[in-house]
């Protein structure tokens, strides 16, 4: 049997404030076998009230609305794994912010049928690829639980003609790029082919802690924390350089740190 067919439909909230927005969203969603159409809200109050009550896959959510936008929905949501989000919106000035949410697609209105087909694909896809980063992790805690941790001290980083070995000690921030991370060491950067979450498994946690889906950093670089907007936070090394902190690793960097914020 095809996998995709065993996978359990997306649990789908649909948000929006005008009734023949939310009924097109509503039936063509309907007609989807991957989709089960959990909620159908009018507003963001109602919107709060069912991500509460249900865990929530995916979230057509309208931007302008009365009371509670759907910037507003988002901030105040309950705590958990958050949805796939989907902007839908009549307005293209949002396009920013909702890129800073990572967003899984931004439909304009009016919208068509294919351009509505083409972003539910984007949002499944990022589903299935935090479905897939959340299945290594929890690898990677397992093998971390049933054996002595022992942490990398140097990384190799290899060239076409020369294997540069860095030390973990020079390394001030890591970023990934698909199946690449780029270690960011002063003025150097040096390219190495791995997944970020497999390096992350192989370093001191208490010397290294992920803050972003794409960026690790060394604590001993960390500078200050700057509160930004819904929560986020801005990481500042001690080089000035600037990276996003998203909420979801905001425990881990607070408990290595031992400090609020």
């Amino acid at each position: 049997m095809d996998e995709r067919r065993r996978m359990p439909p997306l649990r789908t909230v649909v948000v929006d404030d005008e009734p023949p927005a939310r009924r097109k969203l509503a039936r063509w969603l309907g007609q989807d076998d991957g989709i089960e159409l959990t909620a159908v809200c009018a507003d963001g109050r109602e919107a709060l009230d069912v991500l509460a009550a249900t865990a929530v896959d995916l979230l057509f959510l309208d931007v302008q609305m009365p009371e509670l936008s759907g910037f507003d929905v988002l901030a105040h949501r309950p705590a958990g794994p958050p949805p796939v989000v989907v902007f839908a919106t009549a307005h293209d000035t949002y396009a920013m912010d909702a890129f800073q949410h990572h967003a899984a697609g931004y439909l304009l209105k009016p919208y068509d049928r294919a351009r509505f087909e083409t972003t539910l694909a984007q949002a499944k896809a990022q589903h299935a690829g935090r479905a897939a980063q959340a299945a290594e992790d929890a690898l990677v805690h397992m093998l971390r639980t049933v054996q002595p941790p022992t942490y990398l001290q140097h990384i190799a980083a290899r060239t076409a003609d020369r294997v540069d070995l860095v030390h973990v000690d020079q390394i001030d921030w890591i970023e990934a790029s698909g199946n690449y991370v780029t270690l960011h060491a002063g003025t150097r950067q040096h390219l190495v082919r791995q997944t970020l979450t497999r390096i992350v498994a192989q370093l001191d946690p208490r010397q290294f802690v992920r803050i972003h889906r794409s960026a690790v950093v060394r604590v001993d670089r960390v500078a200050s924390l700057l509160r930004a907007s819904h929560g986020d936070l801005t990481v500042t090394l001690r080089d000035g350089t600037l990276l996003p902190m998203s909420r979801t690793y905001k425990e881990q960097l607070r408990g290595v740190l031992a400090v609020g914020f």
